[in-house]
């Protein structure tokens, strides 16, 4: 490790050395770039504990929210006089280990697990976000994405450069482009008042979907978007307060759950103990996607047991379609509980037809054209004893292109299968997602030009049934009027600016046009 902060006693950063191998910042799905799915929305943790190792905690943390993102991760610490931050990209056991942990001394930590929403899949975009300030620094992680970049990157660009900043641009990395910098640019501007105080002012006027945690040298601050769009639980240690995306990983940390964050709340821990602020009206909109795929089957949402809800959504899956079969299997891991429900429901035996290979979470090297035109199998392979002349049910959480889909369906009927009725459980997604899930583009959705017969004949299927939109609401046990639906119904609960104002990498193409005449500000993370 290589410490970066000896020009100043506020900052201290880290960064990766050549010596210990990181992840490359690959999904999965980039093995095969036309097998993507839904990418996961970010993880967040922070933990305020003297006398506790706080950064093992983040680490522990993290490793729970590993499903949330999988291609950077980070943990920032403070000791009460500096920060410190380690990033890298990779997977959270690839980025940490003992002796990186053992250096990340102090009483008071947040961490991040990515997946990019805003901004590209670098190091200079990994979390958490990091800003000097005119009385110390802040570090920020940030779970969701902001449609309003476009407005918060001319907000940045009108700050005043705080006196005695370091010259950042100096130090040979590249600028961050992503919209958690930008408000991690916003909070550290504050000379006449508290970080607290500039955090009421600038946090009514972002728009989009966020959970923050972020912290200056003593003070943990974590915060919810007014809609809730992304969850954000609070948690007690028996030293100590946590934040996180789930509470799976309270959970794991040993942390007990308080509540849940309140859509349009502020939560400040400190010395003087936790004090909350509400900076907006709620206007609860959690996403569903988060009951269908995105959360861990053991975490709870609103209330309602994340796993129960996808049992529901089988056991709705099947009064809605029926259908004579032999056995009842999913698409692991997905798939598994709205499998169970629908099992349960019908009748139908449930069983496993697919094993899926357990390793196949990262890997360097790269399969050539001739091995995907061959099917290659890393992921997933067939059973051929268990579907061989059965009639089959395969339950999966979506489609997006149809891609993964198809595949899994050849490879049944090569296995012997007889016939393959596939079960979705949530309606077709037609809508792109703003919100912090990255699907494909609205052209790229095979749900968006084509009915479910001609969804059904593209992927090979013998039929093919899609929970309606009832079904699943009906399953999370929520108000349809407090769930956000927009990638299937296309009605957006924050409205949106102009379709050029929107995208992954408006900040990339944006950077140097924006203003012109006037260059602006880097965002680096250390």
């Amino acid at each position: 490790m290589q410490g970066e902060g000896r020009c100043s006693p506020r900052i201290a950063t880290v960064t990766p050395t050549s010596g210990r191998r990181g992840g490359d910042g690959r999904l999965t799905v980039d093995l095969d770039p036309l097998d993507q799915g839904p990418q996961d929305a970010c993880g967040v943790f922070g933990v305020w504990a003297p006398g506790e190792d706080v950064s093992k905690l983040a680490y522990f943390g993290l490793y729970a929210l590993q499903h949330r993102g999988q291609e950077s991760a980070g943990i920032a610490v403070s000791n009460g006089r500096q920060i410190l931050v380690y990033k890298d990209m990779g997977l959270v056991s690839q980025v940490f280990d003992d002796s990186t942990l053992d250096s990340l001394k102090g009483h008071l930590a947040i961490g991040h697990a990515r997946y990019s929403t805003t901004g590209a899949s670098t190091w200079q975009n990994a979390q958490p976000t990091f800003r000097p300030t005119d009385d110390g620094s802040i570090a920020l992680g940030h779970n969701g994405n902001l449609i309003n970049a476009h407005e918060l990157q001319q907000m940045v660009a009108g700050l005043p450069g705080p006196v005695g900043e370091l010259d950042l641009h100096g130090r040979g990395i590249e600028e961050a482009t992503n919209d958690s910098s930008l408000v991690t640019a916003l909070l550290a501007r504050h000379p006449d008042t508290t970080l607290e105080q500039r955090a009421l002012e600038v946090l009514p006027v972002i728009r989009g979907a966020f959970s923050f945690v972020w912290m200056n040298e003593h003070t943990l601050y974590a915060a919810r978007d007014p809609q809730g769009i992304r969850p954000l639980v609070l948690g007690r240690l028996e030293r100590g307060w946590v934040v996180a995306s789930e509470d799976s990983a309270l959970a794991t940390v040993g942390a007990s759950v308080v509540r849940e964050v309140e859509p349009g709340e502020m939560i400040v821990i400190d010395e003087n103990g936790l004090r909350s602020h509400h900076f907006a009206e709620p206007d609860p909109k959690g996403c569903v996607f988060e009951y269908v795929y995105l959360a861990r089957p053991d975490a709870t949402i609103s209330g309602r047991s994340v796993h129960q809800a996808r049992v529901e959504m089988g056991r709705r899956l099947a009064r809605e379609f029926p259908v004579e079969a032999d056995l009842v299997m999913p698409v692991p891991e997905s798939g598994t509980p709205a499998a169970a429900g629908y099992a349960e429901e019908s009748g139908i035996p449930f069983g496993q037809g697919f094993v899926k290979n357990a390793y196949v979470g990262r890997t360097f090297i790269q399969p050539s054209q001739t091995l995907r035109q061959l099917g290659i199998r890393l992921k997933l392979n067939a059973l051929e004893h268990m579907v061989r002349g059965k009639r089959l049910v395969v339950v999966d959480d979506s489609i997006v292109r149809g891609n993964t889909q198809r595949a899994q369906i050849r490879m049944l009927r090569e296995a012997g299968a007889a016939e393959v009725h596939v079960r979705i459980s949530s309606p077709p997604v037609k809508w792109p997602c703003f919100y912090g899930i990255d699907f494909a583009t609205r052209a790229e959705l095979i749900a968006n030009g084509l009915d479910v017969e001609e969804i059904a004949a593209s992927v090979g299927a013998d039929s093919l049934g899609y929970i309606s939109l009832d079904g699943m609401i009906a399953a999370t046990g929520q108000a349809p009027s407090s769930l956000c639906l927009a990638c299937f119904t296309g009605e957006y609960p924050v409205p949106l600016p102009d379709e050029s104002l929107l995208g992954k990498h408006l900040l990339e193409a944006s950077l140097s046009t924006d203003l012109p005449g006037r260059a602006l500000p880097v965002l680096n993370n250390p």
